[in-house]
């Protein structure tokens, strides 16, 4: 449970009033990297309500290469729902879940005609991978050669376009385990399923070297589990320690921070964006192994 005092830091914190800032400020290409020492929010990083468009601005000091495109992603996905968007999951449901509330398309590639308005975690924190992917493609100088990896218009081959769909060609859904969504989408750590082992367009990072914009899945006590984007480490006056983390969950009506104890948190597994090229060459029928030991924070 937040103590009082936090809780009323959290609803009453002015957002900052500087202009957004953009990831072309920092040199791109390139993966983010770290020194190793844990990165704790200050108290002014905490943001005075969950929905805002201050991800980049707030979380991004100090933090170079691909994660400032996670924070900039955020802020375009979130800026689709400044209410949340509401949280809704049902397989079965009619209309059925729908990962994110927005059609969402890769380059000019359709991944999702979506059912609801509503969202769900790990349709939230992969919609945020996508747009981080179209804004990387984005930032970099137009290439003569328009299949060269990193031009502005880059092209897709048919069979990997179609892996990173979030739907099935008819609508239906894309099962769990079922090429790139369908391993983000699974159960346990669907980030390092997709991004590290599928793709290979990432590497595991541990707790101490999270920075904002790794991708998180975290194991809870109860047993249950969520898909979360890192947004930095925070520590009460009183002791007390706690995640921050942007992601879609009933408390926060869908999309939106939310700062949890970390008692609640039985272990993590973080990853990062770091080899984004290979998109164009990952093997689509790729295996995963599911069974990947968690990380405990040992803050």
């Amino acid at each position: 449970m937040q103590s009082h005092s936090l809780t009323a830091l959290l609803l009453v914190t002015a957002l900052g009033s500087a202009s957004p800032a953009k990831s072309q400020d920092i040199p791109l290409p390139q993966a983010t990297t770290d020194d190793g020492t844990w990165y704790v929010l200050n108290t002014d990083q905490l943001p005075g309500q969950p929905q805002h468009t201050d991800h980049l601005q707030r979380y991004g000091r100090g933090i170079e290469g691909y994660n400032r495109l996670v924070l900039e992603a955020i802020d375009k996905v979130q800026a689709s729902a400044m209410d949340g968007g509401g949280y809704f999951t049902g397989i079965k449901a009619d209309p059925p879940e729908s990962p994110i509330g927005y059609g969402l398309t890769l380059f000019d590639k359709p991944l999702l005609n979506p059912p609801r308005r509503t969202s769900y975690c790990s349709g939230a924190t992969y919609t945020a991978f996508i747009e981080a992917l179209n804004l990387r493609h984005q930032a970099i100088e137009p290439s003569p050669r328009q299949n060269k990896p990193g031009g502005n218009n880059p092209t897709l081959a048919p069979a990997r376009a179609e892996a990173m769909r979030m739907q099935e060609p008819d609508g239906g859904r894309r099962e769990d385990g079922v090429k790139f969504w369908g391993h983000w989408n699974d159960d346990g750590f669907g980030s390092q399923f997709a991004l590290v082992q599928y793709a290979q367009m990432g590497q595991e990072i541990v707790p101490n070297h999270a920075r904002p914009g790794d991708f998180m899945n975290i194991s809870w006590t109860n047993g249950h589990g969520h898909s979360v984007v890192f947004l930095g480490w925070y520590k009460e006056p009183d002791g007390g320690k706690y995640l921050l983390f942007w992601s879609s969950q009933k408390s926060t009506h869908g999309m939106g921070d939310k700062l949890v104890p970390l008692s609640r948190i039985q272990e993590v597994k973080i990853v990062r964006l770091t080899d984004p090229d290979k998109l164009f060459s990952f093997d689509p029928a790729k295996q995963v192994n599911r069974k990947v030991p968690g990380d405990t924070i040992n803050w």
